[in-house]
This record gives structure tokens, C-alpha cells and sequence, in this order.
């Protein structure tokens, strides 16, 4: 039996107040399935769109981090949004039982043998 990863894209949307953000989008970033933060005001304009992908390196993480402490001492209100791979599991022969068609067995009408 094999089994396949299926990626799925979710988008997440959390309210955060502005002194939590800095620490809400280090931890996004250390969770390893975030692919994008966006940054919005409560209005819905964009403020930043950070790819997470390349913030991992922590390198490149210390000025986004540094960004988003700027960002916060200017909001207190705004809204995150997380877009997240995530994998599902599939096995093959759950996707070939799916697919199959339904058998239709042919119905019997039973006669009493003659006398």
C-alpha cells in the first residue's frame, strides 16, 4: 500500500493586538508549515507580506523581525493572515475504492417450482 501527501492551502485570519505581534509572527515562523504572514490594518490595507520561507533563515528573520516591532508601535489593533500548507495523507487504494464504480447486482425474481 502507498501513500501520497497531498498539499493543501489554509488561510487563517487572528485578530492580534499590536504589542503581541512581534511574538506572534516569531513563532509563525518557527512553525515550519506557515508559507506567508500578511500584515493588515484592521481597515484591510496591506502593511507587509512577509514569505516565511525565507524568513526561516535566520539571517533574513532579525530585519523582518525588526519590521514588524516597527509595525506593532504604530498599530494597537491588527489582523494576521496565515497561509499554511498543510499535507493529508492518501493511500492508494482508498483513491482506487473511491473511483471504482458501485457493483449493481442484477435482481432475481424468484418463481415457485411448478407442481
Amino acid at each position: 500500500m502507498k501513500f501520497q501527501n497531498a498539499a493543501q492551502n489554509v488561510v487563517e485570519e487572528i485578530q492580534v493586538l499590536g504589542s503581541n505581534l512581534v511574538e506572534k509572527v516569531k513563532s509563525l515562523i518557527h512553525e515550519g508549515n506557515v508559507q506567508k504572514v500578511i500584515i493588515k490594518t484592521v481597515q484591510g490595507d496591506t502593511l507587509i507580506e512577509i514569505p516565511v520561507t525565507f524568513a526561516a533563515i535566520g539571517i533574513i528573520a532579525a530585519p523582518i523581525v525588526a519590521a514588524v516591532g516597527a509595525i506593532a508601535a504604530m498599530v494597537a489593533k491588527c489582523t494576521l493572515v496565515i497561509e499554511r500548507k498543510e499535507f493529508v495523507q492518501e493511500s492508494e487504494s482508498a483513491e482506487a475504492e473511491a473511483a471504482a464504480e458501485p457493483v449493481i447486482e442484477p435482481e432475481v425474481e424468484t418463481v415457485p417450482p411448478a407442481v
